[in-house]
């Protein structure tokens, strides 16, 4: 059992708000960026051979700011961070084959990068559940 004050503290509707915030900046953050960058949307699309580009951008943000938002308001958040656990596992395969670095350096980034997007989906994992 918790101390009082952290339990308090883990009770304040605030504090989930602000680590839903947390867990999900990465993702409405970038896509709002996509918003404003409609081309470099499409660009990152097509740079990963995703077709249509704008489909998949258009999907993309409709993904990352709605789930980021339910998650936020804690309003169905299992399906936001569901939407966001499965985007991220697809989104991280595709950005992030580590497997496939013949360089050693270029390997350890990609894998750290890769083992960080599955930490994120742990986490969503868990926010789901509230």
């Amino acid at each position: 059992m918790a101390p009082r004050p952290i339990a308090a503290l883990l009770a304040d509707r605030r504090f989930a708000t602000g680590a839903a915030i947390l867990l999900t900046l990465p993702y409405w953050t970038s896509g709002i960026a996509k918003l404003i960058d409609w081309n470099g949307a499409l660009a990152e699309a097509a740079h990963f051979g995703l077709q249509p580009p704008a489909g998949v951008a258009a999907l993309t943000i409709l993904v990352q700011i709605g789930a980021s938002l339910l998650i936020i308001m804690g309003r169905q958040a299992w399906l936001g961070a569901g939407a966001l656990g499965l985007f991220t596992a697809l989104a991280t395969g595709i950005a992030h084959p580590f497997w496939q670095m013949a360089d050693p350096v270029a390997r350890f980034h990609e894998r750290v990068t890769f083992l960080e997007h599955i930490g994120l989906i742990g986490g969503l994992m868990m926010a789901a559940l509230s």
